[in-house]
């Protein structure tokens, strides 16, 4: 580290240069082909596998890990493919502890599960290697089909479609496909340019286009869409973030903890990224602990995650918490911030301590902070959107919305889990209700 590493302020350099590759490695590094034998060989094969219950995308894990197994891991990754065209990203930052994994049998008879995630990892890294594309468009339809948001949910729903024969044109406001996977997900769990790697491999589907620059309701509208289209489906995520309700949140260094994980992710150079010595994060998901976690990778001296609830309410796994404790952030629950102070600038952020009902007790706590992000949430944005459910478009099982003709799913949906596996799983079967409305 420099000598000046604990400064305060916000300042980029942190850490002393060629330290922050190894600060980023990648969080599981690939099994290698022994150990994925070996790995392999844990599983039971169970015939009713409670694991494959637990997947959002209703893989055939013990399948897959016969088939790595048997020493065919191409074999295994189309099996894997098949039901989760993103399969590769999906084994990089699922919560598989919370999924697949927790309810493995060796899990809950050892506690030590298959892994299962690291398997999926080491199969379709193997496929895409090679670069090859295991699957193969059908004669085209002659329908065309928008999509509105390159993310997982959009991504995986032109791929169906496309190799359905159907012509799909994806429209995304960002400058890069991928959404949250490019731009919201902790550079440690995706390293490489995996995301982009991943999209490239995608599209040698055929049949898919991706227009960069063009939001819905700036740049086209639903209706318009309607017309120029034979089906609409809508992946366009959260768009807005919610905002801190206290006195000062205005002041300079207060930012979205979503723009700060960008930033990181598109940044050319880490070491100029700027970060704060005290640093504050708002929130219990996993957008905070990966901003709390990388602004300690950062540089930053205390790091404080703030929640209002306990941590068995927190949105964050167990996994992803005590990643962040590992890493030397300190987790502070049953708070919700009632100031921000300085002059112009953030110099502290003050919390009163609540009770489980969310009741004020009247104890305070200040904590200095330069930097503060807020993880707090984030809203649907846009206008002339069919009906929503809450803050979310209402689609039924099959992803239909109130407007006919048009679909829906992603975090931009109510009763998601906001995670990347099932946003692909929302996709992949609008894509398939879709499919069976344009052609029977």
């Amino acid at each position: 580290m420099t000598t000046d590493v604990f400064e305060p302020g916000i300042r980029a350099g942190r850490l002393a240069a060629g330290t922050y590759e190894a600060e980023f490695s990648d969080l599981h590094p690939p099994l290698d082909s022994h150990e994925a034998l070996v790995a392999a060989d844990r599983c039971y094969f169970c015939h009713d596998a409670p694991c494959m219950t637990a997947c959002p995308t209703d893989i055939d894990i013990p399948l897959f890990i016969r088939q790595i197994a048997t020493g065919t891991p191409d074999a295994a990754a189309k099996t894997i493919l098949s039901q989760n065209i993103l399969g590769g990203m999906c084994a990089r930052v699922c919560p598989t502890e919370t999924l697949c994994e927790e309810v493995c049998v060796r899990e809950v008879a050892e506690g030590k599960p298959v892994l299962i995630g690291q398997l999926q990892r080491y199969a379709t890294d193997h496929l895409q290697a090679q670069g090859k594309h295991p699957f193969v468009r059908a004669a085209r339809t002659e329908k065309t089909v928008a999509i509105v948001g390159a993310g997982p949910a959009g991504l995986s729903c032109a791929h169906r479609l496309a190799m359905l024969g159907h012509d799909v044109v994806v429209l995304d406001a960002r400058p890069k496909p991928g959404g949250l996977n490019e731009y919201g997900i902790a550079t440690y769990k995706t390293t490489d340019g995996f995301a982009q790697a991943e999209v490239d491999w995608l599209m040698q589907i055929g049949g898919i286009v991706i227009r960069h620059g063009v939001a819905l309701g700036r740049d086209v509208t639903l209706e318009g869409l309607q017309k120029d289209f034979d089906a609409v489906f809508l992946g366009m995520g959260l768009g807005g973030v919610n905002a801190l309700d206290a006195p000062g949140a205005d002041k300079q260094g207060v930012v979205d903890a979503v723009d700060f994980i960008a930033d990181l992710r598109q940044a050319d150079d880490l070491a100029q990224v700027p970060i704060g010595r005290d640093v504050v994060v708002i929130g219990g998901g996993m957008t905070a602990v990966d901003a709390a976690v990388q602004a300690k990778l950062l540089g930053a001296l205390n790091v404080t995650l703030a929640y209002r609830r306990g941590r068995d309410r927190m949105n964050a796994s167990r996994f992803e918490q005590d990643l962040a404790a590992s890493q030397g952030v300190r987790i502070v629950t049953h708070v919700v911030p009632v100031a921000v102070h300085g002059n112009g600038a953030v110099r502290e952020i003050e919390f009163e301590y609540v009770d489980d009902a969310m009741k004020g007790t009247g104890q305070m706590l200040r904590l200095p902070a330069d930097q503060v992000f807020r993880a707090i949430g984030q809203t649907l944005e846009g206008d002339g959107l069919p009906a929503l459910d809450g803050r979310k478009i209402r689609v039924d099982a099959a992803g239909r919305t109130s407007v006919s003709g048009v679909w829906a799913g992603g975090d931009c949906t109510g009763g998601g889990e906001d995670l990347t596996v099932t946003a692909v799983a929302q996709g992949r079967d609008a894509a398939m209700d879709i499919h069976k409305a344009l052609v029977g």
